[in-house]
């Protein structure tokens, strides 16, 4: 088994490499001149031409005028899997790529914000807001300052610490804030005021991870209000839905695979097992909900299809992270068998009746890389 991740996984890091990181998105639609310029008034035309992209299984983004390039939150997943890599071999090469990765996220921040923050490299538009490419949001700003602290642990560069910690401030004085008593759930941008279970759970992974190093008690203790509110909000059965809004109400496994790392990433870095039961429970949602016998990991809890490969990525990371390293090598070979191409990436999604093969770079192969680099640290421990 090991020897099939390793050899899968440094497949695709040659894939990667040969790419220079840089690559299509599957939301990336109104990077086309054409169509960006058609729906330039129209916010359904805007949110057609996504779907309409991003469903397709021919990608026709040469003919529309979309390059490949460079997607922030890809890039810090990738600095993640060069310092897994560092970890296990101690190679130049991987050094050399931790400096690159990290000086280009360094550059290519976002500025005008209380803190270092970062946006996908594409425009976004969804029912209620507009986001123009780069505006910086919790996601992004979260993998990329955590990416940041993954070097900072093994390298001790006192800058990297320093961006990590004005990421907290873009988290705390830059997003909207819906309250619930003194709890309170931050929004997924500064343009909106959404209340995003898993985009808030992030947040609170990342005040309580800088806590844990500067022993700030501010940000401890809205860290702790940020994860009640999530906490507030879990199911009886150990679940979460996606968000508070009536058209967010689906239950999924790689958000939920997102909640339960940040709440036990949360407990790690706060010293408290305040809520092990309540995240026993979600692991017993999410590991009998989620995967088949055969280990074929669904999207929805009530659902198989589409199989889409953040599903495996993130279970990969979860049960590693959980110490169930079987269960994430089983997931692992799974998706080697089933969603890897011979040329070494991996598919985006499988429908039961077609593939979608496009290599989408931050989607699929950042999530891929890092999760078997994830398993691979793992298993060298």
């Amino acid at each position: 088994m090991e020897r099939r991740i390793e050899n899968a996984f440094f497949s695709l890091l040659k894939y990667i490499e040969n790419e220079s990181f840089r690559g299509y998105d599957p939301y990336d639609a109104l990077n086309s001149p054409i169509l960006n310029r058609s729906a330039q008034s129209s916010k359904w035309l805007k949110i057609a031409f996504t779907q309409m992209l991003r469903r397709m299984s021919l990608n026709l983004r040469p003919l529309l005028g979309i390059s490949k390039g460079y997607n922030p939150k890809g890039i810090g997943l990738f600095l993640s899997t060069y310092v897994n890599l560092y970890k296990v071999h101690s190679e130049k090469h991987y050094l050399d790529q931790i400096y690159f990765l990290a000086d280009w996220l360094i550059d290519n921040c976002c500025d005008r914000y209380s803190g270092h923050c970062w946006g996908y490299n594409f425009d976004w538009q969804n029912r209620d807001t507009f986001r123009p490419k780069y505006t910086p949001t919790i996601v992004t700003t979260t993998f990329i300052a955590n990416a940041i602290l993954d070097a900072y642990e093994i390298l001790r560069n006192d800058e990297y610490l320093e961006i990590a910690r004005s990421s907290c401030d873009f988290i705390l004085k830059d997003l909207n804030r819906s309250y619930e008593g003194d709890t309170f759930c931050c929004s997924y941008s500064p343009l909106d005021k959404s209340q995003v279970y898993n985009a808030t759970m992030l947040g609170s992974k990342l005040l309580a991870r800088v806590y844990s190093f500067t022993n700030e008690t501010e940000l401890l203790h809205e860290a702790e209000r940020t994860i009640e509110f999530a906490m507030n909000c879990q199911n009886e059965d150990g679940s979460w839905v996606y968000g508070v809004l009536p058209c967010q109400q689906w239950i999924d496994s790689f958000h939920t695979g997102y909640n339960l790392e940040c709440l036990y990433d949360f407990m790690k870095f706060s010293g408290t097992d305040l809520y092990m039961k309540d995240f026993e429970k979600g692991l017993q949602f999410y590991r009998s909900n989620f995967f088949l016998d055969n280990f074929t990991p669904k999207y929805y809890h009530n659902k198989i299809y589409p199989i889409d490969i953040h599903c495996p990525a993130q279970a990969i990371i979860c049960f590693t992270k959980f110490g169930d390293m079987e269960f994430a090598g089983k997931i692992a070979i799974w998706t080697i068998e089933n969603m890897r191409d011979p040329s070494g990436y991996f598919y985006y999604q499988k429908h039961k009746l077609y593939t979608n093969k496009i290599p989408y770079m931050r989607w699929s192969q950042a999530w891929m890389t890092y999760a078997l680099s994830t398993l691979i640290d793992g298993m060298n421990s």
